[in-house]
């Protein structure tokens, strides 16, 4: 632990990012679940299986429209000798229950009334246009695992078969610039990371109303975690970290990390909070590294995928010893490097992606297959 209680807010060492990212997964606990209306989960994790409780459905149901039959009286059935019918076939629609004694459905052209009697024209088998009970899930089936982040789909299937409240992680993220008054730049990344947050499945919350500083937004209850905006440098205006360390305690400060080496992170009694800088690049940087790391520790499962491996067209060039988020863009002969070091509002305007560069790398060659990740 760094103690900054007593000294002038300075980064002391760069600690490699894959020792920040293990820093996180040690103190960051999953926060507790909570139960909400199943039309409100989607895209967070859930906190437990989400298991069928009884075969669903419990009765046979129509798959189709048409006549609710008996196969077996339709068996030599043809248009030139159709079969008789012992009695005038129900009409059935999707998901109505099987009347007695039917196990298929024949389409309305293959059931015809001939003075007065119904025939069939073709032959079915039993189960013909018939959801069978228990075919959607049977009694104990577990629909989707803890852990996993809930899609649309899910949501629309979970209706189906009656979950109308499930168990979710939905951590509540705090975004605060670091010092009152306005400011744009800072403004626009904490409307950033809260709309990257709840994408990523977490309610963002506002400094509190009454707050009078940081410290009074750091000590507020009601967030399972804070994200500080700016104020992580060695300015004489930069006092996040050493606020951090006066109300509890800092991890580390200062990352190996490019753009967003000045980043910190600490805890105050078990509440995360992670101190990005007030620069657009390094704050998004910092956040697709350890923040998206915080908020899965925090909601119990992973990032959203959506990595895919692109080629090179141009090489990218990294210093050993950083890892580097570097933005890159499709062209017709493979993705190509906009910025590195600095990246300018116009450089991830234009990024369809970014590729982060390891620590012991110095970068890759043209041609070489990347993995590009999304950018939020």
């Amino acid at each position: 632990m760094v103690d900054l209680r007593d000294a002038a807010q300075r980064i002391e060492r760069l600690t490699p990012l894959a020792d920040a990212l293990a820093c996180i997964d040690r103190l960051v606990a999953p926060v507790a679940p909570r139960s909400v209306e199943a039309q409100a989960a989607c895209g967070r994790i859930l906190a437990a299986d989400i298991v069928a409780a009884a075969a669903h459905p419990a009765v046979a149901l129509a798959l189709r429209d048409g006549f609710a039959v008996a196969a077996e009286a339709t068996r030599d059935a043809s248009a030139y000798a159709p079969a008789a019918l012992a009695g005038p076939p129900a009409a059935v629609e999707p998901g109505d229950p099987m009347p007695a004694g039917s196990d298929a459905v024949a389409p309305p052209d293959a059931i015809m009334v001939r003075d007065g009697t119904a025939h069939a024209l073709a032959p079915l088998a039993a189960g013909d246009g018939v959801l069978p009970p228990g075919a959607d899930a049977a009694a104990g089936d577990v629909l989707r695992p803890a852990g996993a982040r809930l899609r649309a789909g899910d949501i629309a299937a979970c209706a189906v078969l009656g979950h109308n409240r499930i168990d979710v992680r939905e951590p509540r993220l705090r975004i605060v610039p670091a010092r009152p008054g306005p400011d744009a730049v800072m403004a626009a990344i904490v409307r950033l990371l809260a709309r990257a947050a709840e994408a990523e499945g977490a309610v963002a919350l506002a400094a509190p109303p009454d707050a009078g500083g940081l410290e009074d937004a750091l000590a507020a209850e009601g967030a399972d975690a804070v994200i500080v905006v700016g104020g992580s440098g060695s300015g004489q205006r930069d006092r996040s970290v050493g606020t951090l360390a006066r109300l509890g305690c800092v991890a580390f400060h200062g990352v190996g990390l490019m753009p967003g080496d000045t980043a910190a992170f600490g805890t105050i009694a078990a509440r995360p909070v992670l101190v990005v800088p007030g620069r657009l690049d390094a704050a998004l940087a910092v956040w697709l590294t350890l923040g998206v790391r915080l908020l899965a520790r925090l909601s119990g499962g992973a990032p959203r995928e959506g990595a895919v491996t692109v080629r090179l067209g141009r090489k990218i060039a990294s210093t050993l010893g950083f890892a580097e988020l570097v933005p890159v863009m499709r062209q017709e002969h493979g993705v190509v490097p906009l910025a590195s070091g600095y990246l300018s509002p116009h450089a991830l305007a234009r990024a369809d992606g970014f590729v982060l560069v390891a620590a012991d790398r110095e970068g890759y060659g043209a041609g070489a297959e990347v993995e590009m990740r999304p950018l939020p």
